[in-house]
C-alpha cells in the first residue's frame, strides 16, 4: 500500500509542481523545442529531460538501496554500521524533503547550493545550446532535454531526495521517472487555457506540492524511528 502511495505522491507532486514549472521551464520550452514549431521537437526535449530524472532516480535509489524498512533490524542492539548508515542517509533524505516542503510553503528560502547543480557546466552543453537556437538539428533537442533536466529545481531535487530511500535501483528510478511524467500535463499545454489556468493557481498548487514534500518526509522519519526504536 506505501508503495502504491509513494507512486501516487510523486506523480502528483510533478502534476502540482506544474505551475513552478511553467514559471521556471516555460521561457526555455518556447525558446528552444517551441522554435521548430513542431510537436516532435516538444517530444524530444521533454523525453531527454524524462531520461535524466530515471537516470538520476536510479543513482539515488541504487545509492540507497536496502533501505527497506522491512529489511531493518528493529533491536538497536543488532544496527549494523552499514544499517546505521543507511538509515542516516534515509534521515538526511527525510530532512531535505522537509525543507523542499517548507520552501514551497514560503516558510523557508531556497538553498543557495542548489546553483551548483547549473547545466551550463555540463562539457558541451554551450555548443549544443548554439546548435538548437541556430535551429541546425532538431535532435539535439533531445540532448538539451538531457541537460536541462539538471536544472537546479527543488521540485525535481525533492524528488530525487525520495528516490535515494526507494530501497532499490529501479524503484529509484520510477518514482523520478513519475514525478517527470506528473510535469509533462502543463508543460506540453503550455500557452494554452490549460496552462494559464495552472499559472493561476501557482500559488495554491504549490501549497499542496509543499504539504505532499512534507508528509512523505513525515513518513520517511517514521520508517526510520521504527527501525531505532
Amino acid at each position: 500500500m506505501n508503495e502504491n502511495l509513494d507512486v501516487i505522491s510523486m506523480l502528483l507532486l510533478g502534476l502540482l509542481g506544474s505551475g513552478h514549472c511553467l514559471g521556471m521551464c516555460g521561457p526555455l520550452v518556447i525558446a528552444l523545442p517551441g522554435q521548430f514549431g513542431r510537436w516532435s521537437a516538444h517530444l524530444l526535449y521533454h523525453l531527454g529531460r524524462l531520461c535524466t530524472y530515471t537516470l538520476m532516480g536510479f543513482l539515488m535509489g541504487g545509492l540507497g538501496s536496502g533501505w527497506s524498512p522491512s529489511d531493518w533490524p528493529l533491536e538497536p542492539v543488532s544496527l549494523s554500521w552499514v544499517t546505521r548508515l543507511q538509515i542516516a542517509m534515509a534521515a538526511a533524505a527525510a530532512l531535505f524533503l522537509l525543507l523542499f516542503g517548507l520552501n514551497r510553503l514560503a516558510l523557508l528560502p531556497e538553498p543557495k547550493w542548489l546553483s551548483v547543480a547549473s547545466p551550463a557546466k555540463i562539457p558541451g552543453f554551450q555548443r549544443i545550446m548554439h546548435s538548437v537556437m541556430k535551429r541546425n538539428r532538431i535532435l539535439h533537442v533531445y540532448f538539451i532535454g538531457l541537460m536541462l533536466g539538471l536544472l537546479p529545481c527543488g521540485l525535481s531535487y525533492a524528488a530525487f531526495a525520495r528516490s535515494l530511500a526507494a530501497g532499490s535501483t529501479l524503484r529509484g528510478g520510477l518514482l523520478a521517472l513519475m514525478f517527470g511524467l506528473g510535469t509533462l500535463p502543463g508543460l506540453l499545454v503550455l500557452g494554452t487555457g490549460i496552462g494559464a489556468l495552472l499559472r493561476s493557481y501557482r500559488e495554491q498548487t504549490e501549497l499542496v506540492a509543499g504539504l505532499i514534500m512534507i508528509g512523505m518526509a513525515v513518513m520517511l522519519m517514521a520508517d526510520v524511528g521504527a527501525a531505532i526504536f
